[in-house]
């Protein structure tokens, strides 16, 4: 117990659960991060070496990855188009379809990438809040106890003050890997997004090459 009021102890204690979040978080995020650019590393080298369009959709289908999964997206849309292209999904042109598929795998990889990001900046927003609230309530509390015993020295003062303080101490050192953890994976998701595009945009120019087929 750091402190005398079960409230104030309550506040430390979802404080200190925010901050094993926080930080699971972000080793979850990182080791996501190291898998997706050993695996696009390894994909793109293989992708771009393939001698044949059949080839590439056969290395597409066997690897992991998110650009892996954006070129299943897309050669499976192409398989679709030339086997039910009268289906009311694939009216228009192929190429019309084959954007859209993309898009649509592009925004579910990102959203992929954005979880978890939406708990850090509300950790970030609210943690010093949550370590204030516990410092008013402490100080509250404190000066009760004080105002029972009649005494106001510095002594019996700065000791439940102090106690107090803690509190708001500890929400911000909760809030600042959480804030500084957000805007480093936010700038890092807005790179892998980019890069899904930029090979989203390939795909579009190799497919058409092969006049949308396989």
């Amino acid at each position: 117990m750091i402190s005398s009021s079960p409230v104030v102890n309550a506040t430390l204690l979802l404080l200190l659960l925010f901050s094993v979040l926080t930080w699971s978080i972000i080793a979850i995020k990182l080791w996501q991060y190291w898998c997706d650019n050993r695996d696009n590393r390894g994909f793109s080298a293989m992708f771009w070496a393939a001698a044949e369009w059949g080839q590439a959709a056969l290395i597409s289908a066997e690897m992991p990855g998110k650009q892996a999964h954006l070129a299943q997206a897309g050669f499976a849309e192409l398989r679709e188009s030339q086997q039910h292209g009268a289906a009311m999904k694939h009216l228009g042109s192929p190429q019309d379809g084959l954007e859209r598929s993309l898009r649509q795998a592009v925004q579910n990889l990102q959203r992929q990438l954005e979880s978890g990001m939406a708990t850090l900046a509300s950790i970030g927003s609210t943690a010093p809040f949550v370590g204030l609230f516990g410092t008013v309530w402490g100080i509250m509390h404190a000066l009760q106890d004080i105002s029972k015993t009649g005494a106001a020295s510095l002594d019996v003062v700065a000791g439940p003050i102090g106690e107090a303080l803690i509190a708001t101490a500890i929400g911000i050192a909760t809030a600042l890997p959480a804030v500084l953890a957000y805007n480093f994976f936010l700038r890092r998701m807005r790179l892998s997004v980019a890069e899904l595009e930029n090979f989203a945009h390939d795909f579009m120019r190799l497919a058409a090459k092969h006049d949308y087929r396989i």
